[in-house]
């Protein structure tokens, strides 16, 4: 069974706080999203493989644990997603980046599929999909259902509010897949949206409210 990661440190609890204001303007929304992903990144990257090599320090060689030229796979589901990637890219610069674009029906609540675009090599990289909410579950698990589609085995889902109602869900459909959280808020209301949350992310990030 999948495992729920909520990320207690002070700073995590410090910057969503500051997200959930709904006086935050767009760029310091914008910023506070990249400054809880590298704080977030830095918890999902800790049980990354590393390969052993040998380097020259200015006096002597000595052998050193580095990561794999195939490591880290980031895939955003779109658009909300993208606000994530730069906090991830400055832990790990050199990771491939894919695309999931989804939409959420207004009336189903479903995710619809409109674009999907990954890296050749994504069975040989651990995955990381990322999406600022975690509401129902639908577009997630049909995120990293197309993920795994394309050769994908190791999944991290990464968000920064979720709900319970979209943590079953994702549990159900993808119990190999572990979920890391900032935060772990109430109920979903009769539209969907994360209660006490922080409106809509994607709206939030890019200005269109």
């Amino acid at each position: 069974m999948s495992t729920l990661q909520v990320i207690d440190h002070p700073l995590v609890q410090h910057k969503a706080a500051m997200m959930r204001d709904r006086d935050t303007n767009v760029k310091d929304f914008r910023e506070l999203v990249k400054e809880i992903s590298i704080l977030l990144g830095y918890e999902v990257t800790r049980d990354l493989p590393l390969v052993e090599t040998e380097i020259e320090t200015p006096l002597e060689r000595m052998k050193v644990k580095v990561l794999p030229e195939a490591d880290l796979a980031i895939v955003p589901i779109l658009r909300a997603g993208l606000g994530m990637v730069d906090g991830f890219l400055s832990l790990v610069p050199n990771a491939k980046v894919g695309f999931v674009g989804l939409y959420r029906d207004p009336d189903t609540h479903m995710p619809v599929e409109y674009y999907c675009k990954l890296p050749d090599d994504i069975g040989k990289r651990q995955v990381v999909v990322l999406d600022p909410m975690l509401a129902t579950g639908g577009s997630a698990s049909a995120a990293i259902r197309f993920v795994k589609e394309k050769g994908a085995s190791s999944i991290k889902f990464v968000c920064i509010i979720a709900a319970p109602e979209g943590v079953k869900v994702l549990q159900n459909d993808h119990p190999d897949v572990d979920i890391v959280a900032a935060r772990l808020d109430r109920e979903l209301n009769s539209h969907a949206y994360i209660l006490p949350g922080l409106g809509d992310a994607g709206d939030r990030i890019y200005g269109t409210k």
